[in-house]
């Protein structure tokens, strides 16, 4: 067998959440920042992301990073992040999984007990904290872009569901965020069909009945994910939320194409867009530690480091810390005669 196109990954999970870091196989690509660099993968390399992402080499609840030369000079590397229907300009918990992956297999140095860095996102720069001990990442925090709220308590008007209340707001990807209790859900791993299905109509209801813009940068467009929170079933949490990961493109009108998987972590950039809105809502201050739970009972904590402005919004600083664990290290590639070389899905569980 003639083997091509060999791909190495260090697979891991953050606080439960699969992330697939592309460490080898994959040089560079055209861009001077990292958000052209995404682009250009989007626009003529997106078999890359389907062969990673998708059966027989992914499954639904995974992502993938690449990690790329960064285009700043302040970055110690770039990355760019994969879904399964979209490139998010940013994501907490795979800025977690690619930190640990660079420190832990020594692609950057490591100070022990801690190091700093930067890395470069899509969305922008994001500083690095990594706690460090006899070899180990044991702890990341990562200061995201600034997040803010674009709406709160808006209507969304939705077949089946009648009208629904949502906020919508910036953590790195734009969320639309529904009180779970609204539909009766204490969001246990049992509802995880309810919360999937309940979501995914949000939130393509909510790009079409509200659609957003980044005011820094118009290719950036949402809500592309929902968020549904609810009270903490931790006591050391404040409160408990699910992000379901669209598997599908949904359309609200037709519920054969409301698919998605849940974050089996508490979501980073979702946490983020959370306490940007309970600082709208003055229920967060700046420094306020905020604790927040995921479906598996695992923690991210948070803080408001401080305040700016992005556009016409008023934005916080956030600032994230939580754990990865290597779960794997893979040599993907293409066997010539393999009649799925970038992958395929089956309705069945995507």
């Amino acid at each position: 067998m003639r083997l091509s196109n060999l791909i190495t990954a260090i697979d891991l999970h953050a606080e439960g959440e699969p992330g697939r870091v592309v460490t080898g196989g994959i040089l560079d690509v055209p861009g001077t920042t990292m958000f052209e660099k995404m682009k250009y993968f989007q626009n003529h390399l997106d078999h890359l992301r389907t062969r990673l992402l998708q059966e027989p080499r992914g499954y639904p609840a995974l992502c993938a990073n690449v990690i790329l030369p960064s285009t700043h000079p302040k970055a110690a590397a770039g990355f760019i992040i994969m879904e399964q229907t979209e490139y998010p300009p940013m994501s907490g918990t795979n800025t977690i999984c690619v930190a640990t992956a660079l420190l832990e297999t020594g692609m950057l140095p490591m100070n022990e007990p801690q190091t700093k860095f930067m890395l470069e996102a899509p969305a922008g720069l994001i500083g690095i904290t990594a706690d460090c001990q006899d070899g180990k990442v044991t702890r990341v925090t990562f200061e995201n872009v600034p997040a803010f709220v674009v709406d709160l308590d808006i209507p969304l008007e939705i077949p089946q569901l009648g009208r629904v209340a949502v906020d919508i707001a910036w953590g790195g990807m734009f969320y639309v965020i529904a009180d779970a209790d609204q539909f009766g859900l204490r969001l246990t791993p049992e509802e995880g069909r309810d919360i999937t299905r309940i979501s995914e109509m949000i939130k393509a209801a909510a790009r079409e009945q509200h659609p957003v813009i980044h005011p820094e940068n118009p290719e950036i467009t949402g809500p592309t994910i929902a968020q549904l929170s609810g009270p903490p079933h931790n006591p050391r949490a404040h409160r408990r939320n699910v992000v379901t990961v669209s598997t599908n493109t949904s359309d609200w009108k037709k519920p054969s194409t409301w698919t998605g998987v849940i974050d089996r972590s508490p979501c980073g950039t979702g946490t983020c867009a959370k306490m940007a809105v309970l600082h709208a809502r003055g229920q967060l201050g700046i420094d306020q530690e905020f604790v927040h739970e995921g479906i598996l009972g695992t923690i991210f904590t948070g803080r408001l480091a401080r305040e700016v402005q992005v556009g016409s919004y008023k934005a916080v600083v956030p600032t994230l810390s939580g754990t990865a664990w290597i779960t794997a290290i893979n040599q993907l590639t293409v066997d010539p005669s393999d009649p799925f070389p970038n992958g395929f899905t089956v309705k069945d569980i995507w």
